[in-house]
This record gives structure tokens, sequence and C-alpha cells, in this order.
């Protein structure tokens, strides 16, 4: 597999288009940052790390949906910067999601993080997806 990072966006991906609760995905320490902000921000509802010993383990997620709509929170997952055409952009760059209404997941110098807390911090760096 040359791109982890797609491969956790399609699993959620596909959980959410066939209405699942929980999505199980191979873990490694990107993805656990990823999830961390992916729960800070509220567009999941749980995550377990489960680790096994001597291998990374897995992330079970559970998604979050509306209670009376069944509508997920996330509506849409991009992938950015890919392992052919990396995108960087620096902090007074950094992109802004649906006017301020989504978020951009950034890795930088200082960890991952959203593009809002990249440009309070003043830091640039990658931009891995885009979720809104």
């Amino acid at each position: 597999m040359t791109d982890p990072i797609s491969d956790y966006l399609t699993r959620l991906r596909n959980a959410i288009k066939a209405n699942h609760r929980i999505v199980e995905v191979p873990a490694s320490k990107l993805k656990k940052e990823i999830t961390k902000v992916l729960f800070e921000k509220g567009y999941i509802l749980n995550y377990k790390f489960e680790d096994v010993l001597n291998h990374q383990g897995t992330i079970k997620i559970a998604l979050k949906y509306h209670p009376v709509t069944k509508t997920s929170a996330i509506k849409k997952l991009d992938r950015i910067s890919r392992p052919g055409l990396r995108k960087y952009t620096g902090a007074l760059e950094m992109p802004r999601v649906i006017n301020g209404m989504g978020i951009a997941i950034v890795t930088t110098s200082k960890g991952v993080m959203t593009d809002k807390e990249a440009r309070n911090n003043n830091v640039g760096g990658e931009v891995l997806c885009y979720v809104y």
C-alpha cells in the first residue's frame, strides 16, 4: 500500500455510506493523531486504540450520526496531499474549508492540527485532508 492515509479516509467514507456504527482501521501514529483531531472537532462519536504486542494494532472508530435524520456528521472527506503530489502551505496561506465551516487537517512541526490551530500557532505544514 503506497498511501495509508488515503486507505484510512476511504475506510471511513465506505463505512459512512454503508451506515456502519463502528469502523476498524490499521493503526499508525499519524492515523491516531488524525482520529484525535476528528474526535475533538465532533466529527466522530468515540475511538479506541487497540495495541497488539509487537504490532501497531488497530483503531476502532464509532461514527457519529444525527439521531433523527440518520445523516452522518461527516459529509465529505477529501485527500489533498498525495504521495506523488505533496501540498505544503505556510501559515498565511492556510486554506479555509467552506469558508470556515469545515476543517483542513494539517501536519506541522508542532503536531497534527486543524487549519485554524495552525494559523493561531503561526505554523505551516502539509495539508493532509479536508473534512466537512
